[in-house]
């Protein structure tokens, strides 16, 4: 009854019958901590995916782009009074696109918002420092510098902030997710400490070029994503455990020979 309350929809046949199915799959196990989802082969790329994925989130620079935000809108001639506004605009742009994002994932899959979020992040980095270079020498480049932050921010929730909290529920069976989220949650705080640590020395380091590490990790990311990421749309949790199944014992095969007076057998374990 809540389901359906929660839902909308008095047939949940199917999704009543993917999580009973999942509930036989787990009978008898007990909830997993944290250091034995490392440990378990059989979770090995889910572990992997997810380390990646919410290191990615906060390592890709998208929380930067807020400290350049108030010189480059004033460059832009924005009057100072204006200017907590516009960074208010900004952060307002992220959660309408996060929240979009989320109205549209079930129809065009989490590859590829996750692909094209870090994919344009990482063209959109480059302009920004192209941008930051000339922005005194050129008179409309602090307009091209505040298009960028905005940009940005758009490609960042339209994919990566959207898809990134739901992969765990995704990849993960019923006695794994909790450990998994907060194996999630440490690496977002984590990171988030680590960026906002070092990112006054970094740009100290590397003044308008501040930006190529964050273009490194969008890079990394985006191909990780296309090479290793499986696509989880439409799919049951039973259908995305095989996907990761044949990935995570890939590297165990091995074939054992029994060796007979007519033939030799080879059997693949």
């Amino acid at each position: 009854a809540a389901l359906q309350k929660l839902r909308g929809n008095s047939d949940l046949s199917a999704e009543l019958e993917e999580m009973l199915a999942e509930q036989a799959a787990v009978k008898g196990q007990r909830a997993k901590n944290p250091w034995e989802l490392f440990r378990n082969p059989a979770l090995r790329w889910q572990v992997v995916s997810i380390v990646v994925l919410s290191s990615a989130m906060q390592l890709c620079g998208n929380d930067s782009m807020y400290f350049y935000a108030a010189y480059v809108f004033q460059e832009a001639g924005i009057p100072q009074d204006k200017i907590p506004y516009v960074v208010i605009g900004t952060g307002s742009c992220e959660l309408i696109t996060s929240v979009t994002c989320n109205m549209i994932i079930d129809y065009a899959g989490r590859r590829p918002l996750l692909l094209g979020g870090y994919i344009f992040m990482a063209g959109w980095a480059i302009v920004f420092m192209v941008a930051l270079s000339q922005q005194t020498q050129i008179s409309w480049m602090p307009y091209l510098s505040m298009a960028c932050i905005f940009a940005y921010i758009l490609s960042f929730g339209i994919g990566p902030a959207g898809v990134t909290g739901v992969l765990p529920t995704e990849v993960f069976d019923q006695m794994s997710r909790p450990a998994a989220y907060m194996i999630c949650g440490s690496l977002l705080w984590f990171n988030l400490f680590l960026v906002g640590t070092a990112f006054p020395f970094i740009v100290k380091s590397l003044a308008y070029f501040c930006y190529v590490p964050f273009l490194v990790v969008c890079v990394c990311t985006a191909l990780y994503v296309g090479f290793f990421l499986p696509e989880t749309k439409g799919k049951s949790f039973l259908e995305i455990s095989e996907e990761f199944k044949k990935r995570n014992f890939k590297a165990q095969t091995r074939a054992v020979f029994y060796k007979g007076p007519e033939e030799i057998k080879s059997t693949v374990l």
